[in-house]
């Protein structure tokens, strides 16, 4: 694309389309734009048009969005890829990004900020050094809205040193960083105080005086949390004197008059209580003259702030400020008075436990957000959960003093609610969190709480003030009672005795039928936390003791996904899924009734996927009803098919890429449980589409596509070989064994193929089949690669012969196999891992020892006892962690399609295998080989042994007197 007039018109055209509110319109240009940008010059083009005044404002931010989702999209050039983006682009982005963000309005610039933190991400600093120094330089223009652009994009920049792991890379970068920074931020920071009472008449002024004074705090928050640079330790003094300034003073006219949004000062000082609680938590030894002064602030603040949610972050990170200090065993002094414990308790925790009547709304209007903050933790930012925190800070350093205040509050409470159920139920609700708080010393996703205080019973609390709310007859009476009521049973499941735990099902199922989302979905969550108990290794609860509930469980939870609110609520598909997978076989009287729910479910959320997760768990169910029907009954595959096949088949035609992956898993799974012979010809019809290249782009695809095409060499191979398919499976062979990412999914459709089909079929084939083994072992030895190939070899040679392996490798060129030998069998063969996978390589070498004369007497036999040794070394040593050269590059789990695992069906699965069931012990098949060999040459085996170390020689004597035999 060349840099022209037409070209921009044409650009901003499409540009304007996509703003369209008619999808006809909007979505042609939106594709339009997006088969355009691998053009070279396309970025500098939309940079172009953003920055020409005379477009209208639209439409430059549309490019500006534009823009950043293309450097989203391309910029990280991904291994095994092309590089979508020119070289020249590259360079020209780099050079006009910094200037351009600088001088745009503020909405656009928030958009270039962006890019640039994202084209940082990898660039800088190594391949971007002047990037720092043109943010620096532009802190001395005065204007603030260059400032505030700098220090937007040093946010975003820097964000990620809150949450890398610590490295040398890291440590290097961050010290690159604050030698071009520290100083120059510092003197902002003091130049743009003394700005604030220069001005301090002039509103508009402040207001953008104090939004960079966030940025700037933000900005030390990032460089600040590896470690205590020495420059800020230097100039703690200057910091922490301005902190306490901005902590501390009130600027009428800048609080936020909204009483829902944190305003300008509210995120500010909110900033400033993060900045010091890092630095109590963290730098404690110097920071110690300076925490008093902050202690008697944040004190001051929380007492002085209101309830309104705009002070939400920041009451809750004054909270956490003050537990942060109240967990160090040196400042106990600070909490120890009695006058102000019961201080804290009444002017401060209680106060922030209340029920807000924003909670309230949250409750009946938003229960999914209510939910997410509540029982997946993500309130972390809320001053409840900031207040629960501090009790429990304080209940285990002053334990029996906080129980004796709080006790006395908690009966207050309790009998207030006691008086007047409908009026005070706030009441109960902060003690039933206050209890919560208290008596919580350790906890995990998994089980919950699993260690308490001994100074309260739990199991006594629940009869008297949790049993009482469940048995009310009303599910809808007070629905917050309620939903704390089943959440103290989620809490402290592997605390309550495991009967008293399991008796609280019949009510958790009839609060299903709850009109409030938020106790039906607690209901739905705590009876599949119960159902994933272990009760000393044993499940908490059997499938005899949930199969009298299970009828009322499944219609409740069906009933549940039939209300507005919670059609797709992916905590009662996962206790679906948990109820049939602890019901087992169990659960087959409910599926007549059960199924049709489920296939009239996918096809609903086919037509627009939008919660992955209730997706997952949906398709989850589905395979497991799949694998409990079939695995008793074949005949019920064809079922399923006639149920499922329309079904896939909408989603094939439509391309609902989310769910393809999990149809292809299901067809494998429904291939693979076919009774021999029936198996239905649809399969042989949809194999063509199956090997399109376009597939095989998207990575999601590439493990449940090998899965599929595995259960097709397993189950229909000789009719690929009928159809001329082979050469299509080869083809994506060559595909996935070229990829770092993706070379093991090739060698396990590989290792399929030689096991099911015949070796006549892929005679012609092998050749260039090793070829390209070789080709990318030459071009890319990585330690994966090394180990698949290892037990690739070991399988041909058992599948085979270890002749047939030496003469294919020796045909493409002579000699070869002994380098296989000596810089793979030998020098790597300890790396192996896996049951399986080292079995395979165990009788493979045990072959190539016991049964190829070209090693045991012919061309190769200089590596027969460099081979035994290994073997034995294999056997008897660890293995071998070590890397190769060559694994620069990100690993199969960490690959950016997060989607290939979480994508992964758990109840689809197959048990991996084991090509030799006859062979229960490989050092057994060792000497047993030996002992074979030995027979038919007496004599010439010992002499063999003999030429190996010691060691090797002990071992083997050992072996054989394990299994009584002998070699002659």
């Amino acid at each position: 694309m060349e840099i022209n007039e037409d070209n921009l018109l044409t650009l901003r055209q499409y540009l304007q389309q996509t703003l369209s509110p008619d999808v006809n319109v909007r979505r042609p240009a939106e594709k339009f734009l997006e088969g355009v940008e691998i053009n070279q010059n396309y970025p500098v083009l939309l940079l172009d048009l953003i920055h020409k005044n005379e477009i209208e404002m639209t439409i430059r931010i549309a490019g500006a969005i534009a823009f950043k989702n293309y450097i989203k999209r391309n910029w990280k050039c991904e291994e095994d890829q092309p590089d979508r983006i020119h070289e020249s682009d590259r360079l020209a982005v780099k050079n006009l990004i910094v200037g351009l963000m600088l001088n745009s309005p503020e909405s656009i610039q928030k958009q270039l900020s962006e890019s640039i933190s994202v084209i940082g991400s990898t660039d800088f600093p190594q391949k971007w050094p002047e990037l720092i120094t043109q943010m620096v330089e532009n802190f001395a223009t005065g204007d603030f809205n260059i400032i505030n652009g700098i220090l937007r994009t040093a946010h975003s920049l820097f964000k990620k040193y809150r949450y890398e792991f610590a490295s040398n890379e890291l440590w290097t970068e961050i010290k690159f960083v604050l030698e071009k920074i520290a100083q120059p931020l510092t003197n902002l920071l003091v130049a743009t105080i003394e700005l604030a009472q220069t001005h301090a008449n002039d509103l508009n002024a402040l207001k953008i005086i104090y939004s960079s004074l966030g940025l700037i705090c933000k900005v030390f928050f990032s460089l600040n949390y590896q470690d205590l640079p020495e420059f800020f330790e230097d100039s703690m003094q200057t910091w922490m004197t301005h902190f306490h300034t901005l902590l501390t003073s009130n600027v009428q006219g800048l609080e936020s008059h909204n009483p829902e949004e944190a305003g300008v000062m509210e995120q500010l000082k909110s900033q400033v209580c993060d900045n010091i609680a890092l630095y109590a938590q963290k730098y404690d030894e110097e920071f110690k003259p300076y925490l008093p002064m902050f202690v008697t602030d944040v004190w001051s603040l929380l007492i002085t702030t209101g309830l309104e949610p705009k002070f939400d972050l920041l009451v809750s990170n004054a909270l956490q400020f003050l537990s942060t200090v109240a967990e160090r065993p040196h400042y106990k002094n600070l909490f120890e008075d009695d006058n102000v414990l019961s201080s804290i308790c009444e002017k401060v925790i209680i106060p922030n436990m209340q029920f807000r009547a924003s909670d309230e709304e949250l409750f009946e209007d938003n229960p999914e957000e209510y939910i997410r903050r509540d029982i997946e933790g993500s309130d972390i930012d809320t001053r409840r959960r900031a207040a629960c925190d501090l009790v429990n800070t304080l209940s285990q350093n002053f334990e029996k003093r906080i129980m004796e205040i709080f006790g006395q509050y908690l009966q207050v409470m309790i009998g207030k609610y006691n008086e007047n159920r409908k009026e005070n139920w706030r009441s109960k609700d902060a003690a039933l969190y206050l209890v919560t708080s208290l008596v919580s010393r350790g906890a995990t996703q998994k089980q919950g709480v699993t260690q308490t205080s001994q100074l309260v019973s739990i199991p006594q609390f629940f009869q008297q003030h949790i049993l009482p709310e469940l048995q009310q007859p009303n599910v809808d009476d007070l629905p917050v009672i309620r939903a704390d009521a089943i959440k103290y049973i989620m809490t402290f499941r592997s605390i309550l005795p495991n009967e008293m735990v399991v008796s609280t099902l019949p009510f958790l199922i009839k609060h299903m039928i709850s009109e409030s989302a938020v106790v039906h979905t607690y209901a739905a969550c705590t009876v599949e936390k119960i159902l994933v108990l272990k009760n000393s290794n044993n499940a908490a609860v059997t499938s005899a003791q949930l199969e009298p509930l299970a009828g009322e469980l499944l219609t409740n939870l069906f009933g549940i996904l039939e209300r507005p609110v919670s059609e797709e609520n992916e905590y009662v598909m996962r206790a679906i899924m948990r109820t049939f997978s602890t019901l087992q076989d169990k659960v087959i009287p409910f599926l007549g009734a059960a199924l049709p729910k489920i296939t009239a479910k996918v096809e609903l959320v086919a037509k627009n996927p939008s919660r992955p997760h209730f997706n997952h768990y949906l398709f989850e169910t589905l395979s497991l009803a799949i694998k409990i029907v079939c695995k008793s009954n074949n005949t019920a595959v064809q079922s399923f098919e006639d149920i499922l096949f329309p079904i896939f088949q909408g989603i094939f035609q439509q391309d609902i890429q989310e769910f393809l992956p999990y149809v292809f898993q299901i067809l494998s799974l429904l291939m693979e449980y076919s009774a021999p012979g029936s198996i239905s010809e649809a399969y042989m019809s949809l194999l063509p589409c199956l090997l399109v290249p376009v597939l095989w782009e998207r990575p999601a695809n590439i493990s449940p596509l090998v899965r599929l095409l595995s259960a097709y060499s397993i189950v229909l191979a000789p009719q690929v070989v009928a159809q001329e398919k082979l050469a299509g499976f080869l083809g994506v062979f060559q595909k996935l064994i070229a990829s770092k990412s993706n070379d093991h999914e090739g060698f396990h459709l590989l290792q399929n193929m030689i096991q099911h089909f015949p070796m006549e079929a892929l005679a012609p084939y092998q050749k260039q089949i090793f070829f390209l083994l070789f080709q990318r072992l030459s071009s890319s030895k990585t330690t994966k690669f090394v180990i698949n190939i290892i037990v690739f070899f070991s399988l041909y040679a058992i599948q085979y012969s270890p002749k047939q392996l030496i003469s294919t490798i020796d045909e493409i060129q002579a000699q070869m196999f002994g380098m296989v030998l000596e810089k793979l069998f030998v020098s790597e063969l300890q790396k192996v891992s896996g049951v399986t996978e080292r079995k395979i390589v165990a009788c493979g070498v045990t072959k190539l020892l016991c049964e190829c004369p070209d090693l045991s007497s012919g061309q190769y036999s200089k590596y027969w006892a460099p081979l035994l040794q290994a073997l034995i070394s294999f056997f008897e040593m660890p293995t071998d962690e070590s890397t190769l050269p060559d694994d620069h590059f990100i690993e199969i789990e960490d690959t950016p399609s997060f989607q290939t695992t979480s994508a992964k069906l758990n109840f689809a699965s197959n048990n991996k295998p084991d090509p030799l069931q006859g062979i229960s012990e490989p050092r057994q098949f060792l000497v047993q080989s030996l002992v074979n060999l030995g027979g038919s040459q007496p004599g010439y085996i010992p002499g063999l042994i003999g030429t190996t170390n010691q060691q090797t020689q002990t071992i083997l004597q050992t072996y054989l007197s394990k299994f009584n035999l002998q070699i002659v």
